[in-house]
């Protein structure tokens, strides 16, 4: 009899694969990320064809492969519809998506990483929330999750309330993280702390992130 799996988790990219089928990523609560096959799910009326797209979270069922895992059934508690509809949020979520893919490995233990991931893209679809203030808080806290964030970098002086919200950035539990706004000058100073780092830390160009720049050209 063969043993099923039952992982929850957020697809992070997909994939076609002959005819009718997909090749997902999805990041998991208990097994890292992993790629996972969807036979069939691309045929008309197929139940499995909303299910195996970008940003879906639940609990997938799965049965384990040679180089893969399969699908046999998924519960999608959260689709993030709104991104349907919302370009700017959308192409911000990609590449969310993108970096925690970057980050991301196998049978790790990447819960931090998940629930950083599931609550930011959450905050996207927030319409209280400024979407550039979203994307400085994700990019500065996934440094942290992956125990790579330096500080606040060295050799100039940066406001009090820039340094504040650093460190609660870097500290408060991750279900409380975006509950705070900034002025216009600190929201700036963490975009260039983020701009240094990008460029210390990461050894290639995020594709969502250069369409994202595209897309919304007056965002940080």
């Amino acid at each position: 009899m063969r043993d099923f799996v039952l992982a929850t988790g957020m697809i992070l990219e997909t994939g076609p694969v002959g005819d009718y089928d997909r090749r997902l990523v999805v990041l998991t609560k208990e097994l890292g990320k992993i790629t996972v096959f969807a036979r069939g799910c691309r045929r008309p009326g197929n139940k499995h064809m909303a299910a195996t797209n970008p940003f879906c979270f639940g609990q997938f069922k799965l049965y384990e492969g040679k180089t893969a895992y399969n699908l046999v059934d998924v519960e999608i508690t959260q689709y993030f519809e709104e991104l349907r509809t919302d370009f700017e949020g959308a192409y911000l979520g990609m590449y969310f998506l993108e970096l925690a893919s970057y980050y991301a490995r196998e049978n790790n233990d990447e819960l931090e990483l998940l629930k950083l991931l599931y609550q930011s893209v959450r905050a996207i679809i927030n319409p209280n929330l400024d979407n550039a203030l979203v994307r400085a808080v994700y990019e500065i806290r996934i440094l942290a999750v992956e125990g790579t964030f330096p500080g606040v970098p060295a050799g100039r002086t940066w406001l009090d309330a820039t340094v504040y919200a650093v460190d609660f950035i870097v500290n408060t539990p991750i279900a409380h993280l975006y509950t705070f706004a900034v002025s216009r000058e600190v929201l700036a100073e963490l975009d260039t702390i983020n701009e240094i780092y990008r460029k210390r830390f990461y050894d290639r160009e995020f594709k969502s992130l250069k369409l994202f720049a595209e897309m919304v050209p007056d965002r940080p």
